[in-house]
């Protein structure tokens, strides 16, 4: 995520489109574009380096999905894979106006650039009670690692009043509605690759939530199996949630832009209000 975020940053430096003053619609559309195109090549490359690999040549004839697993592979995917994360990346794309959505809102409505409003955006979404959920999931999955294991993990848990990852959403009070499909595609895939244990684990860590706490699984808590089982490591969960994630943010920022009003949300003071300044100054 940091490498996102500062490649992203770094990439207006050289877009002589992004310049402070009126917004230009129409080079701000061709910005989004580009950007929701690049994310996943910054990422994938940077995958590739750190690993002391060559980037794969890119290719034209290749979805998203099956693009950005071919650059992190080297190989072309199955058609289930690339259909899995290809869906996986639709039910990320955009949830409202979420802490990094709200993100580049706020900044783009300063009229700042588009790739300011997008780095915002990235650094908003690295933080893990948002972005990093997925990530969390699977290294609690790794340190249960057994289902016979579950119950006692998650007793544990909860007799420390410690949180479930992925378990709970700020705005959802019943089923997420993107949990399901994700649900049902790591059955698929887990199903092909003849490793269940993952989903397993996960399904009974929902069930005893749903009836110890009355909490459902949020789209995270699928996800993690999904991408695990995909051979994705687990540190590029949370970028490839940005991948998806941007044409949602630009597509906000393109809204923003349309009907632009500065963000200026109020406080209340709710401290103490007898206080008296400590004289002489020298006491202070």
């Amino acid at each position: 995520m940091d490498v996102l975020r500062t490649a992203v940053s770094m990439l207006g430096l050289y877009d002589h489109r992004a310049k402070i003053g009126e917004p230009d619609i129409t080079a701000n559309a061709a910005i989004a574009l580009s950007l929701c195109a690049k994310t996943a090549t910054i990422v994938a490359a940077y995958h590739r380096f750190r690993n002391g690999l060559e980037v794969p040549p890119i290719r034209e004839d290749l979805t998203e999905a099956q693009h950005f697993l071919y650059l992190i592979t080297g190989e072309v995917p199955t058609d289930t894979a690339a259909r899995v994360l290809d869906v996986a990346l639709i039910l990320h794309a955009d949830h409202g106006m979420n802490a990094s959505t709200f993100s580049a809102r706020v900044t783009v409505a300063t009229l700042s650039d588009m790739y300011s409003a997008i780095t915002a955006a990235i650094g908003a979404l690295k933080g893990p009670l948002h972005g990093g959920a997925n990530e969390g999931v699977i290294h609690m999955l790794q340190d249960i690692g057994e289902l016979d294991k579950v119950d006692a993990f998650v007793e544990g848990k909860l007799s420390r009043k410690e949180k479930i990852m992925g378990i709970g959403h700020r705005v959802y009070k019943v089923l997420d509605p993107r949990a399901p499909h994700l649900r049902s595609l790591a059955a698929k895939l887990t199903g092909e690759l003849g490793e269940p244990k993952w989903l397993k684990m996960s399904e009974r860590i929902a069930q005893i939530m749903r009836e110890r706490k009355g909490l459902e699984a949020n789209v995270d808590f699928y996800s993690a199996t999904v991408y695990y089982s995909l051979g994705i490591p687990t540190d590029l969960f949370t970028p490839i949630f940005a991948i998806s994630r941007t044409s949602g943010w630009t597509a906000h920022v393109l809204e923003q832009l349309r009907d632009n009003r500065l963000y200026r949300p109020l406080t209340l003071y709710t401290g103490p209000k007898t206080l008296s300044p400590v004289p002489p100054i020298e006491s202070r």
